[in-house]
């Protein structure tokens, strides 16, 4: 185990420094001024200005040397500062974190609990009424974009029931509900399709057969023996969702106005604030390598034989 969790750490660094070499190239080979953020507010920068700024943050500089320089202060954990703030971006990101990770979290749970619930719903009553509704609504919320989800969700529980704020982080663990069903609605049917099929195939395999004939209740075959080695696919598939939740983040958060990462990357992005926006994706990367790497080792304690073809 140990051995398979070096190499994951090893392939995780790796990914990191691919994603964050690929973002810088795009962010260099862009059209644009990069210190258009800060003259946004200054109009114009003087000759002399401008020229110290270039070589403060050395834009005079070829790509390679760039890069380089970005991934000795990131080894440092300091990921530079923002043009238009002219703060730390460690700074920003502190500021935003914790916001975006209380949804993404709750909308993985959300995801979670409802997909699961309903897949196991659907494979245990296969061919059923209760089967054919869940596939139906599952494939509705498959295919409708996650902003008609958060519109509607706050047309009928904020506006017309007040059952939950409109907008805001504000009003407590009410206020994340709407924002976490709408973020993970959409993976939570994607979890529940797959869990009807993993769970379906189980419970018409040999062992689960000689488990009901050694007199073990229906429930307890489900639950012990079908469901544990079909919930590794659906255990791997939240790992790669998180990373589609903190994409969709930027969407829900300009919805609900929520003040977080998704909606500080909008902003750097439309400012050309290069510093800001590498620093959000650097850090989604980041987590969502780290959170793979949590699924890869429960996984693995799952399954042993995924230790062995790692």
């Amino acid at each position: 185990m140990a051995g398979y969790t070096v190499r994951r750490l090893l392939h995780m660094v790796v990914v990191l420094l691919g994603a964050s070499l690929l973002l810088f190239t795009c962010l260099f080979v862009a059209p644009g001024d990069p210190l258009a953020a800060i003259e946004g507010e200054n109009r114009a920068l003087d000759p002399s200005t401008r020229a110290a700024l270039v070589d403060r943050y050395r834009l005079d500089e070829p790509l390679p040397r760039q890069y380089v320089h970005y991934v000795s202060r990131l080894v440092r954990a300091d990921l530079g500062e923002s043009y238009r703030q002219r703060r730390s971006v460690n700074e920003v990101l502190r500021e935003k974190a914790g916001t975006t990770g209380r949804l993404a979290v709750a909308a993985l749970v959300c995801q979670f609990l409802l997909g699961v619930g309903a897949g196991v719903v659907a494979a245990v009553t296969r061919r059923r009424f209760v089967d054919v509704l869940i596939v139906v609504a599952t494939s509705v919320a498959i295919g409708l974009p996650v902003f008609v989800i958060g519109l509607g969700l706050q047309q009928v529980f904020a506006q017309r029931l007040g059952w939950l704020p409109l907008q805001g982080h504000g009003a407590g663990a009410r206020s994340i509900v709407l924002p976490a069903v709408t973020l993970g609605l959409g993976y939570a049917a994607l979890v529940a399709r797959l869990t009807r099929t993993t769970l379906g195939e189980a419970l018409r395999a040999d062992y689960i057969r000689t488990a009901t004939a050694k007199g073990l209740s229906w429930r307890a075959v489900v639950t012990r023996h079908g469901l544990r080695t079909s919930l590794i696919p659906v255990i791997a598939y939240l790992g790669i969702a998180f990373g589609g939740l903190l994409g969709g983040a930027a969407v829900v958060e300009t919805i609900f106005n929520w003040d977080g990462l998704g909606r500080a990357l909008v902003t750097a992005v439309v400012a050309q604030d290069n510093p800001v926006v590498m620093g959000v994706v650097v850090y989604g990367v980041a987590a969502f390598v780290l959170v793979n790497l949590v699924v890869d080792l429960v996984s693995a304690a799952l399954d042993p034989r995924i230790r062995l073809d790692g």
